[in-house]
């Protein structure tokens, strides 16, 4: 089967964590998020998965490659402008021969994918978004169904009196190759705001697969924070990269940790990384790969990416810190996000 991961987006609200990074591959326990799609997909049986890029797309292009690492065959699909989400389909429409998913490049779900492709095709659905119920609808798109799953209304992002409903596009769809003619060639059109209300208008078999599954856009840093700590805490299914040392500790290779350190939990060390004589990493903390935590700092609730080193008696308390960044000495720093001066300009 046939996947499509969009990831062509700028992640203006990941800011400045995406000034030299694309979204897709901004890390959840240490692997891009697309990353654990790529997982998903293979699991339920997608092993064609078209990608498109733009913005910073070779770093996407150089990390995945051909997908083979993953067992699947990926494919790029290039764009000199953004086209919109269904607009960015509509370019690849050669590729899909049969019913096909799409999915969002910056979304961390377990789905079972292979319950909404079966739901799709019971109910000889055109498409069938996947749905969720959210307690503020106003910054999805919403839908209405019918007794029988049948989407009757939608509405982007709606406000106020124009709220009738909390179940919430997640971005995942499943369509038909047909449902590719009626998006025009050449023009930016999108799923939420075009294709669906058109669908809706005319009266085409289009449906909701509400879930209960995780899903989370990890677009804004409350959420980024928050995927991490659901991922630790075992509230979405995803493949951890390292083992389970002792519970909720995972621990990658070739780790220094000083006898004097403490490590609660639940905490994940990345390969490499060292942690020094009275350090303390405590709860709901992933310290990236090579990364270096000093003598007597604190990290907690925080994220280092790869390469980050904490400088002595510092503390840090629901950080993020870029990659190769280093935090200088003797300073506590609370709810920040840190990159090094490299990063603080768009390129």
């Amino acid at each position: 089967m046939k996947a499509m991961i969009l990831a062509a987006g700028v992640g203006s609200r990941l800011d400045p964590l995406t000034r030299a990074l694309p979204k897709p591959m901004v890390p959840i326990v240490n692997r891009p998020v697309m990353e654990h799609l790529v997982n998903l997909l293979k699991q339920h049986g997608f092993t064609e998965i078209m990608v498109n890029l733009h913005y910073l797309g070779d770093q996407i292009k150089a990390y995945f490659g051909d997908g083979s690492r993953w067992g699947v065959r990926i494919h790029y699909s290039e764009e000199e402008q953004l086209w919109g989400d269904a607009g960015s389909v509509k370019r690849c429409e050669d590729f899909f021969d049969d019913t096909f998913i799409v999915i969002g490049g910056d979304d961390l779900t377990d789905l079972d994918l292979t319950r909404l492709i079966k739901f799709h095709k019971e109910k000889k659905a055109l498409c069938t978004i996947a749905l969720s119920l959210v307690e503020d609808p106003s910054e999805y798109g919403i839908a209405l169904l019918n007794e029988r799953g049948r989407i009757t209304r939608f509405l982007e992002k709606p406000k106020g009196e124009m709220i009738f409903s909390n179940a919430a596009n997640i971005g995942i769809y499943v369509l038909e190759p047909d449902a590719l003619e009626l998006i025009p060639r050449g023009a930016p059109y999108g799923f939420g705001k075009n294709l669906l209300p058109l669908l809706i208008e005319r009266k085409l078999p289009l449906y909701g697969f509400l879930t209960s599954s995780y899903w989370k856009d990890v677009g804004n840093l409350k959420t980024y924070q928050q995927a991490h700590w659901d991922a630790l805490a075992g509230r979405v299914q995803i493949q951890m990269p390292y083992p389970e040392q002792r519970k909720f500790v995972w621990i990658g290779e070739d780790v220094q940790i000083a006898d004097d350190a403490e490590i609660g939990y639940p905490v994940m060390i990345g390969s490499g990384a060292r942690i020094e004589s009275g350090a303390r990493v405590l709860e709901n903390s992933v310290i990236g790969e090579g990364c270096v935590v000093e003598e007597g700092a604190v990290v907690q609730e925080s994220i280092l990416w790869d390469g980050a080193v904490v400088m002595r008696d510092t503390m840090l308390v629901r950080c993020v810190v870029g990659r190769e960044c280093k935090v200088k000495s003797n300073v506590a720093i609370f709810d920040g996000v840190i990159v090094d001066a490299k990063q603080r300009s768009r390129k």
